[in-house]
């Protein structure tokens, strides 16, 4: 079988119009346009398992087992099964990526995204002929509907429980359309109308709004929205504190662009959906309603989760009817990621280092001054916080931000506390500290028996069984690499020339 099509796919057009509403595909163009940032292949891909197989070689990172890299976003124009759809990975995988889709310094991305969500911007409605999302409409009433020939949705691993939804922003409402929200869930397509989707207990508002329909013996309405903006993706998956129910994340995205997300009504269910995707599942979830997330392999497995582990599968998930699908008439975009790839490190990490920096400089203000989840924690279980001390009565306040990170953020596991010498983004440069500025016996803190993720293989009681007493349990630990103030003079680092116009000698 050939590799390539009889006839060439179309790329992406290098075209911008600035005036356009922000969507995956402007996002594509303007990336389109940096060197090393995006690749398109016509090569023929598998949607099973080849396709984040290719990936994590070329992009993925993060957690995901060696040898992988960081690299470029891929769009795969030629998808087997699938000629009139494309499938996006990748975008989000890369924090300078990151940095040039939102316009904004890298190393300070929690910065921004904190002001956004001080700064709300919210969506406004637009009509139907608005809404590209919706210029081809499939029903899940007629005769030949399979969701499964519409979407292509990938597996990760040979493992996975099914194609899975990686990358679809759940949007729903409370029972009243008082408050809404968007979450990101694990969704895996079960038959051709029925998508088992997991909500892991507590702290996601999509799960409070659920629990209050099923207490009205009613189903859900939700749309699942795929193909977006990366401002979307990103704002969506702040929790609380920073954003408490009745806060729409959506409203961040707007901030971030400084320009609404644009909402549409759905076809056949009373939600709304993002006008702007490249598809809309429109759905419902049933109420006192679950399924075997892995009914149609019974593998025990689910897909591969952030902390680079295949994920249990679920015995119950939550039941997601679908009504209707609608998307793009030119060749749809599938966005999709790999689990512990790098882009969830984006996706989750910046949003809590943008939350840690709120609340601590609430609490403790000016003395942590940036904070960084990198790719080791899977952007959640991991946390560098950078402290300034400007005298004696600050010796201890970098504890203090370490317990308020740990005690607000309840998947965050290990704190790092540097100096502000120390750049928290260059591992190397953290690890230095915890060689020259660290003592194991006075400057480890561990906090026992705390709640934490329970995708963490280890906290199950079978490894601690003194501490674990139940899955999800965990010990909490701080290392603090920080020099004790009255001993500064001692730890500085060596001084060199400094030479602005170094670069100039590259040339």
């Amino acid at each position: 079988m050939s590799q390539k099509n009889e006839t060439s796919r179309p790329k992406i057009p290098a075209a911008i119009d600035p005036k356009a509403p922000y969507d995956l595909r402007r996002v594509l163009q303007e990336l389109s346009q940096l060197p090393g940032a995006l690749h398109e292949t016509d090569r023929l891909v598998e949607p099973d398992s080849q396709l984040a197989g290719v990936y994590r070689y070329i992009g993925a990172g993060g957690t995901v087992m060696r040898p992988t890299q960081e690299g470029p976003a891929l769009i795969f124009n030629n998808v087997k099964g699938f000629p009139e759809t494309r499938v996006a990975i990748g975008l989000m995988a890369s924090r300078q990526r990151v940095g040039a889709i939102l316009g904004h310094d890298p190393k300070t991305l929690g910065h921004l995204l904190k002001d956004c969500v001080a700064h709300p911007v919210k969506p406004v409605k637009v009509a139907h002929a608005d809404a590209p999302a919706q210029e081809v409409v499939h029903l899940a009433e007629d005769s030949d509907f399979d969701i499964r020939k519409i979407l292509p949705a990938p597996t990760n691993t040979p493992q996975d429980a099914g194609p899975y939804i990686t990358m679809g922003v759940v949007l729903g409402s409370d029972p009243e359309k008082t408050m809404s929200d968007v979450t990101i869930h694990r969704m895996v397509l079960e038959d051709a109308d029925t998508i088992g989707m997991y909500v892991m207990p507590g702290g996601r508002h999509i799960g409070h709004f659920q629990k209050q329909f099923e207490a009205l013996d009613r189903p859900m309405p939700i749309t699942i929205n795929i193909g977006l903006d990366p401002a979307i993706s990103i704002g969506t998956t702040f929790e609380p504190p920073t954003t408490p129910l009745g806060y729409n994340e959506l409203w961040i995205a707007g901030a971030l662009r400084q320009q609404p997300v644009q909402l549409v009504d759905s076809l056949t269910v009373a939600e709304v959906g993002i006008a702007r995707s490249e598809f809309i599942i429109e759905a419902e979830i049933l109420p006192h309603a679950t399924i075997q997330e892995d009914i149609n392999t019974n593998s025990g497995y689910a897909m591969p989760e952030f902390p680079g582990y295949t994920g249990e599968a679920n015995p119950a998930v939550n039941v997601v009817k679908v009504k209707a699908v609608t998307h793009r008439r030119d060749r749809p975009i599938m966005q999709t990621t790999i689990g512990p790839s790098e882009e969830h490190v984006a996706m989750a990490g910046i949003p809590t280092e943008a939350s840690i920096l709120d609340l601590t400089e609430r609490a403790i203000p000016g003395k942590v001054l940036n904070v960084y989840n990198p790719p080791a924690g899977g952007g959640k279980l991991m946390s560098i916080l950078q402290i300034k001390k400007e005298g004696p009565a600050d010796e201890g306040i970098q504890r203090q931000a370490a317990i308020l990170a740990l005690s607000a953020f309840k998947e965050l596991k290990t704190v790092i506390l540097v100096d502000e010498d120390v750049d928290i983004f260059d591992m190397n440069d953290v690890m230095w500290t915890l060689n020259t500025r660290f003592q194991g016996d006075k400057d480890i803190l561990v906090l026992p028996g705390m709640r934490n993720h329970p995708l963490d293989p280890s906290e199950i009681p079978e490894y601690n069984p003194g501490q674990i007493r139940f899955k999800g349990m965990s010990a909490k630990t701080i290392l603090d690499g920080t020099v004790p103030y009255d001993l500064k003079e001692h730890f500085r680092r060596a001084a060199f020339l400094e030479v602005p116009d170094w670069q100039e000698y590259l040339k």
